[in-house]
């Protein structure tokens, strides 16, 4: 990922362990956001799992994966980190769905699955705890305390493996980090993200409408609508 990632390449990737499920590389550009893009201010959130620092973490690293542009809010804008949050304290936290019975092996092919031993949560909890520790070593300061460029240097080093952490492997935490940032920016809001379907307006997407039986045979003209949480309509 480049010192100051754009959205379009950090949303584009779908091959590989932390791939997301929608394509941002091919949108058209949208012009500057509107007052009435701008996410409705919120009350603070209070996270239910993560620490104090541990908070800090995400924030920080959601800010930097996923930055505010033209092209719509940012990650922390978007809530994604309090949907990384309440996951945490989820089924899927707790790794309900995966197997977790063992053997645990770190070093097999990515084509053969998740193989190690944590939970998403454990997962967050031991990742956050070395990779603060590796900024401490590094640059005397935690990860969220770093200026934004060391911040994406850091990432860096952890995408691409070039650090090692008292803890998960770097790259599995990383993928672990990004592939829930994915998500949250793109979840119905309902889970935390993606606060005033802002990600789902950029794309186009028309959400969680029940019926579309009346645009089954309008192959080619736009679909006029907003779209829809499975809470309902968020107002403007």
């Amino acid at each position: 990922m480049p010192n100051t990632p754009g959205r379009r390449r950090f949303l584009a990737g779908t091959t590989g362990a932390a791939a997301a499920a929608l394509v941002a590389s091919a949108l058209p550009a949208r012009g500057t956001p509107t007052a009435a893009d701008a996410p409705a201010e919120q009350p603070a959130y209070e996270p239910r799992y993560f620490t104090a620092a541990e908070w800090a973490f995400v924030v920080a690293a959601v800010d930097r994966l996923i930055p505010a542009d033209d092209q719509g809010p940012g990650g922390v804008e978007s809530g994604v980190a309090e949907f990384i949050d309440r996951q945490m304290e989820s089924p899927y936290g707790h790794g309900a769905y995966a197997y977790m019975a063992g053997p645990f092996v770190a070093d097999l092919s990515p084509s053969l699955g998740y193989q190690l031993r944590y939970t998403p949560r454990e997962m967050y909890r031991s990742g956050i705890a070395a990779a603060d520790a590796a900024c401490r070593h590094a640059h005397a300061l935690p990860f969220a305390e770093l200026a934004p460029e060391l911040r994406d240097a850091f990432l860096q080093s952890l995408e691409g493996g070039r650090i090692v952490l008292d803890g998960p492997p770097a790259q599995a935490f990383f993928e672990q980090l990004l592939r829930n940032t994915r998500e949250g920016y793109f979840a119905d809001p309902i889970h935390g993200g993606n606060r005033r379907m802002a990600a789902w307006k950029m794309i186009g997407f028309p959400g969680a409408r029940a019926d579309f039986t009346d645009w089954m045979d309008q192959q080619g003209r736009r679909y006029p609508y907003g779209p829809v949480s499975v809470g309902g309509r968020e107002p403007r």
